[in-house]
């Protein structure tokens, strides 16, 4: 039995070592990739981490993902962000890193697909409300883009970006009185704000 406890405590000194030795690899390799991001050398910085890569790793995938959009491989950094979601399903910080290199490729569909997945885990989402709220206004669709300002401003009623459009987003959908009183509170939050202003001489 004596020798049995033994090979135990050896057999989880070892993984444990084993474990902690992967551990430290990988800090270190992600300290080198910082050094070389913050000098503009991407291409060594992903280098560096694929040099551990594990796909199995939520915060490699992450890592890498940002890297490639950074260093202008959209593609494989919607694939590492899409590993990155795999991983953690809940996710919302990898979700908002996969738009980027969605946007920059024109992928809207994927773009719209994704913030809608974030606002089911997280309706509140203020980023993926605001984000859809633009989209919708750009597409011209201001009775959709209605539906996710008012979550917003509901939420953040003294926040100037979702102010504005709303106001400008009622302007419109030609409710005139609501845009009025938003301009106005823009005018609040950003004095002589050039777009409020713009707005309540449309009005008046």
């Amino acid at each position: 039995m004596g020798i049995l406890k033994t090979l135990i405590v050896t057999t989880l000194v070892i993984a444990i070592n084993f474990s902690y030795a992967q551990t430290s690899v990988e800090v270190d390799a992600f300290s080198k990739s910082y050094t070389y991001e913050t000098e503009g050398d991407y291409t060594k910085a992903i280098q560096e981490l694929k040099q551990v890569y594990n796909e199995d790793s939520y915060p490699l995938n992450l890592r890498l993902a940002w890297l490639s959009y950074s260093s202008g491989l959209f593609t494989e950094s919607m694939a590492f962000y899409t590993k990155a979601i795999a991983i953690m399903p809940y996710s919302i910080e990898a979700r908002l890193g996969f738009v980027y290199p969605a946007s920059a490729v024109g992928k809207w569909n994927n773009v719209i697909t994704t913030y809608k997945n974030i606002l089911e885990i997280d309706s509140k989402n203020y980023t993926a409300n605001y984000k859809l709220a633009s989209i919708y206004y750009g597409k011209k669709e201001y009775s959709v883009a209605a539906k996710y300002l008012e979550t917003i401003v509901n939420l953040y009623p003294f926040d100037y970006s979702s102010t504005i459009l709303y106001a400008w987003n009622n302007y419109q959908l030609g409710r005139f009185r609501e845009a009025k009183l938003l301009f106005n509170k823009a005018l609040m939050l950003s004095p002589n704000d050039a777009s409020a202003t713009e707005g309540l001489n449309l009005i008046q």
